[in-house]
């Protein structure tokens, strides 16, 4: 096609130079929330002493509300919204635009939140496996009317990678577990205080104790798309989440603001801590 036009970035290949915007990018980190990705630019700017006091970094894609993006060396950070849909739109335009931008030797990782399943709130889970809602390590899609499934395989090295920088840190508990994707956060996951229940704590409990004996560690809503995707098209993906709370336990998050907020602090710690190293080895 003569243009790309990326719409949910407000970006085109008609318009913008990619190679020259993106060309540099090895590592891509993407999360839910705008205002997360944002505080995890200026952290990884600051811990790769790419900081300018003073100046704010440019969101790149300010011409729509979609999604935020930010760029501070050879990182892009990308917010991707709630759920797999939102996720996966963006993934498209993101795979896309490494592509115009002829990059290469891309690493993308997704940072975020969880429920956790027998875990202590806070610990940091690395995923080794995306799984559905019924424990199976696939992704499915209907493309054209047809039931189309898709591997969840994410990069085994990466998750090895991840795992030694954590015990390098030492500063927070962190686990190599499955990761269960469901596609809502009420009854998809379990819970008992959504607007519509028809099932019993009994019926949680023994669900949420099946999952933990599958080794799923926790329950988000994006990481089956993430690794279908990134597998599809060959780039090497990781997920890092935090627990907020243990499921077993309950299902309302109610620990304190600062508290919630160190937590999330928690992946982007790692992460910044193992691009930086990466960096420091090339």
């Amino acid at each position: 096609m003569k243009e790309d036009v990326l719409y949910h970035f407000s970006l085109s290949t008609s318009t913008h130079d990619f190679p020259a915007m993106f060309g540099d990018v090895k590592f891509v980190c993407v999360g839910g929330s705008p205002t997360r990705i944002k505080a995890f630019t200026s952290y990884v700017a600051q811990e790769l002493g790419l900081e300018r006091p003073g100046v704010d970094h440019p969101n790149i894609c300010a011409g729509t509300d979609r999604y935020a993006m930010y760029k501070v060396g050879p990182v892009l950070c990308v917010s991707h919204g709630m759920g797999i849909p939102s996720i996966a739109i963006m993934l498209h335009e993101l795979i896309k635009l490494l592509y115009h931008a002829r990059c290469s030797n891309v690493t993308i990782i997704r940072i975020g939140t969880s429920g956790g399943i027998g875990l202590e709130p806070g610990s940091v889970v690395i995923t080794q496996q995306a799984v559905d809602a019924c424990f199976k390590p696939e992704f499915e899609q209907i493309v054209l009317g047809k039931r189309i499934i898709r591997s969840t395989h994410l990069d085994d090295q990466l998750a090895q990678e991840l795992t030694r920088c954590s015990k390098e840190l030492d500063e927070f508990p962190t686990v190599v577990g499955n990761t269960m994707c469901t596609l809502d956060f009420y009854e998809g996951q379990g819970r008992l205080d959504g607007a519509v229940c028809t099932y019993t704590e009994k019926d949680k409990q023994e669900y949420l104790r099946a999952a933990y004996a599958a080794g799923i560690r926790n329950i988000e809503m994006e990481c089956s798309v993430f690794a279908a995707l990134c597998s599809a098209c060959g780039l090497r993906a990781a997920v890092v989440c935090v627990t907020l709370l243990n499921r077993l336990d309950g299902d309302q998050i109610n620990s304190p603001h600062e508290v919630l907020k160190e937590y999330q602090q928690r992946p982007q710690i790692l992460v910044g801590y193992f691009i930086k190293k990466c960096l420091r080895k090339a």
